[in-house]
């Protein structure tokens, strides 16, 4: 069964998600909650986001959704998906095909949730805010464009 999240703001915590891994090497977030109008990601790590950290990660976020980059799925065996990706995080009931997601180049990862089919549909990508409390980041962010202005 797929997650009812809204796809635009689905899309847009993946293309996050890599590009903390490669700006940071923190690996992908813990835990997420993806909201219409706001979510918010928690990342293992050592302190918070400086204001410079913050411009360059909604830069490349921005960049990769204006690069209007193909969403794909696709499936994998668990035996070959477990050799890829961490599969910690999938419900026991997730079976031995694996659905993977796919942003372009940038990003692929096992995911069950609904997906624009470009990110050029996602619209912009803004920070709200990031705090960090006992080894977790809190990054909060929020979509710009049609449905969520």
């Amino acid at each position: 069964m797929r997650k009812s999240y809204d796809p635009r703001m689905h899309s847009a915590e993946h293309i996050l998600n890599q590009t903390m891994v490669r700006l940071f090497n923190c690996g992908r977030s813990f835990s997420a909650h993806i909201e219409k109008k706001k979510s918010k990601c928690d990342y293992h790590f050592s302190r918070n986001l400086t204001s410079e950290e913050i411009f360059i990660i909604e830069k490349k976020v921005n960049e990769v959704i204006l690069a209007d980059m193909k969403v794909s799925e696709g499936f994998l065996a668990r035996e070959e998906a477990q050799q890829y990706f961490n599969l910690r995080r999938l419900p026991e009931d997730a079976g031995n095909e694996i659905r993977i997601i796919k942003i372009g180049d940038y990003d692929s990862c096992p995911c069950s949730g609904v997906h624009v089919k470009s990110t050029k549909e996602i619209g912009g990508f803004n920070i709200i805010s990031s705090d960090f409390n006992e080894g977790v980041l809190r990054v909060r962010f929020k979509l710009t464009g049609k449905d969520n202005d």
